[in-house]
């Protein structure tokens, strides 16, 4: 949309000195095509910036009213029509970008918009950058730094999940719990600070525990964004899960109810995956890439060696790993030596396959070992909803899409940088005579959550983040 009325994300106070690093630009009016390229029925171009207002008189011949869709012919310097179509101005700061905006709403030909670009240019307009427009509107205030990535997560969703993660973030809702932290972190700040400036007063127990309450309410607060943070890149980028086990016991099967189509060879002839077999799939509108691996068991020939090689390598790095045997196998020993090589945090489950050979009925239990384990036919897909659910379940932590926050690495590694701060205060708070060095670990959680929004930034960061925008956006 073009217009962004909305009051956006006020900044901390206080720390508001970053948009003085690129402000200069500000000052050029800039123009893009914002339609992807290609042929289509209507084509967009853009521009804002303080000479939008007379451009538009120039392209246009007329003094366009705000907010209001003109039909007119978009012209030459010698008043040669290019193309006609729709201009909608919009008056800074209610637009998107917090200045003038015009949108020339034309025919999608390329050469066309082409055209009526390069009469823009001629106009005193350059080209814009990737991404200027969203990073005007975030030196200007409309947006804070989370909403302003989300505009790029919510053009690049796969899924429709990850569409309403970026349009909660759009809305503010990952700015907000920020913010809620900050706060607290603030009034935190405030204690301290004051018992730094009058030294010779004693803090009474129950400041001291007023201080310690509030230290581990805003752990405890980021605790929390760090899960759904986990939940939610698994939304944008995809969970990893691979299916492993013996030879024979499967997989292949399993690979093909989950992918709907025949994606691996399945046959009685032991060793037939070799190498890791991929698939992107979608379980309850959740990416998920699958990889289907070699059976694991001691390999005669080097190519099978090196299938089983790889198998564990993927194991390692997996998300989820689905452990297939049969339904009446013993498989402690198998279950023991695939936990030893997962990473931290990756969840191992039990898919005990063929029940239709052994009569028994699709069912779920807690295993010997506490993993879960999911009774299906991968032959006839019996089960196979249960496997979905538990899967979903798991990636989601119990919670549901609307929990999540569509965070980035920098988000998350910001996370873990204010609790390290946090959980260090609170142990300088049970120390006497620490609290200088608790005042400084207070402050630099604050310094790290208004990274997250971009109320304290640096010029690099922002350049990383917007150059990897659209052209137009």
């Amino acid at each position: 949309m073009a217009d962004h009325t909305q009051p956006g994300a006020s900044r901390f106070q206080g720390l508001d000195s970053i948009g003085s690093m690129v402000m200069a630009d500000c000052k050029d009016t800039v123009a893009a095509i914002a339609t992807p390229p290609g042929r289509g029925g209507i084509g967009v171009i853009r521009i804002t910036g303080p000479r939008t207002r007379e451009i538009a008189r120039a392209i246009t011949g007329m003094d366009p009213t705000p907010r209001y869709a003109h039909l007119c012919h978009f012209l030459t310097a010698d008043r040669q029509t290019i193309d006609q179509g729709i201009s909608i101005f919009f008056k800074g700061p209610a637009s998107y970008t917090g200045e003038d905006v015009l949108e020339l709403h034309g025919h999608g030909g390329r050469v066309v918009l082409e055209m009526i670009l390069q009469r823009i240019i001629e106009l005193g307009a350059r080209h814009a950058r990737p991404g200027e427009f969203t990073e005007r509107a975030f030196l200007n205030g409309k947006l804070d730094l989370l909403q302003a990535e989300a505009v790029a997560d919510l053009i690049d969703s796969q899924t429709t999940m990850a569409a309403r993660g970026a349009i909660r973030s759009l809305q503010g809702g990952f700015s907000s719990q920020i913010r809620a932290v900050y706060d607290s972190v603030t009034d935190i700040c405030i204690h301290v600070e004051c018992a730094l400036d009058f030294p010779d007063e004693e803090i009474d127990l129950l400041d001291i525990s007023v201080i310690r309450s509030l230290l581990q309410s805003c752990i405890d607060a980021v605790n929390s964004m760090l899960l759904k943070s986990a939940q939610g890149l698994r939304l944008r980028e995809g969970a990893y899960l691979v299916i492993a086990g013996k030879p024979n016991v499967g997989k292949s099967s399993l690979l093909n109810q989950l992918t709907n189509r025949e994606s691996a060879i399945v046959s009685e002839t032991s060793g037939t995956t070799r190498d890791v077999i991929t698939e992107y799939i979608l379980i309850k509108g959740i990416p998920v890439i699958l990889a289907d691996t070699a059976g694991l068991r001691e390999a005669g020939d080097v190519l099978e060696q090196e299938g089983v090689r790889r198998a564990k390598a993927e194991i390692a790095k997996a998300d989820i790993v689905l452990l297939v045997a049969e339904a009446v196998d013993n498989i402690e020993e198998a279950e023991q030596e695939i936990k030893s090589q997962l990473a931290a945090g990756t969840t191992l489950m039990i898919i005990r396959n063929k029940i239709d050979l052994v009569g028994i009925q699709p069912h779920v239990r807690t295993g010997s070992m506490n993993c879960p384990e999911i009774f299906l036919s991968a032959k006839t897909g019996a089960g196979l909803e249960n496997l979905l659910q538990m899967m979903s379940d798991q990636l989601l932590g119990n919670g549901t899409a609307e929990d999540t926050l569509l965070a980035r690495d920098r988000h998350i590694d910001a996370l873990y940088r204010a609790r390290t701060c946090l959980e260090n205060g609170l142990q300088h708070l049970s120390d006497k005579g620490h609290t200088e060095m608790l005042a400084e670990e207070i402050r630099l959680a604050q310094k790290t959550l208004a990274e997250i929004t971009g109320a304290t930034t640096t010029e690099e960061l922002l350049g990383e983040i917007f150059s990897r925008f659209c052209i137009g956006k």
